[in-house]
């Protein structure tokens, strides 16, 4: 097995053994084992906002209270809001670790001195782990194709829908949410193009996808005239351009770019 395969495995093996299981794609769970945390356990919907906070800050360094309380509840008075996050956070450690015993530390929110942060090496979470397949893969493209393909698979049926829909309205989820989103469409094309020599109707499929969550993603409408003109379909080569160019002149008054130009030319000229 390559070093390439086994961190696969690894990745893999990492939701099964994780003690904690936070689910952030398409909806928000969480699990204790084999518990699944409900919404009268987490009480007060301020405890859900800052683990998942936290969840979303996990690629960071630890962070400063004073950090926290100022990007999640910018309306709270100064006067309240170190108790506010105190009641929270006390929240996170009762759901999490409910049998923890007093004046041992918490182990899976971190404090170091007034800084906190979550602790990936226990909480497995869905965001992370496709975000992990996907950077396994892009390493893999040219060197183990096959892997490549499994890696990209395995974190695109991971990915539900959109990362923490119930925080779509909050700032402090945006950049999480947009991240995410464009390692997937270019985890979408990345498998497109490995199919396109061999299953062009898959590669039409994915670059679908990609336009369902942007649809105004050029290398996507690329893929889907390459795939076509695979398959021999110069109408829809065509048709798929005039798409291309009409959401583009709508949306920002543009015209598509000349190699996707120069893509149409070429199967008009054959």
């Amino acid at each position: 097995m390559s070093d390439a395969q086994a961190a696969f495995h690894a990745i893999l093996e990492r939701e099964k053994t994780a003690e904690i299981r936070v689910k952030t794609l398409g909806e928000f769970t969480v699990y204790r084992g084999e518990h699944l945390i409900t919404g009268k356990e987490w009480g007060r919907d301020r405890t859900v906002q800052l683990f998942q906070f936290l969840v979303s800050s996990r690629v960071r360094r630890a962070l400063h209270k004073e950090q926290i309380i100022d990007r999640i509840w910018e309306d709270i008075s100064s006067t309240t809001a170190d108790q506010t996050f105190k009641v929270a956070l006390h929240g996170i450690h009762k759901v999490l670790e409910p049998e923890r015993k007093s004046r041992t530390e918490p182990k899976y929110i971190l404090r170091q001195g007034i800084t906190y942060q979550l602790n990936t090496d226990l909480v497995w979470v869905d965001a992370a782990s496709v975000e992990s397949l996907i950077s396994l893969a892009n390493q893999t493209v040219g060197v183990d194709d096959e892997l490549s393909i499994q890696a990209y698979r395995k974190a695109l049926s991971m990915y539900d829908g959109i990362y923490l829909p119930n925080r779509s309205y909050e700032d402090w989820s945006s950049a999480e949410r947009e991240r995410i989103q464009l390692l997937v469409i270019g985890a979408l094309l990345s498998l497109g193009e490995l199919m396109l020599q061999h299953e062009p109707m898959e590669s039409i499929r994915l670059a679908q996808q990609a336009l369902l969550i942007d649809e105004v993603w050029e290398d996507a409408y690329r893929l889907q005239m390459q795939a076509y003109a695979a398959k021999g379909n110069r109408p829809l080569v065509i048709k798929t351009y005039q798409q291309c160019a009409a959401v583009l002149e709508r949306e920002f008054g543009i015209q598509p770019l000349p190699e996707t130009r120069r893509l149409l030319e070429a199967v008009q000229a054959r």
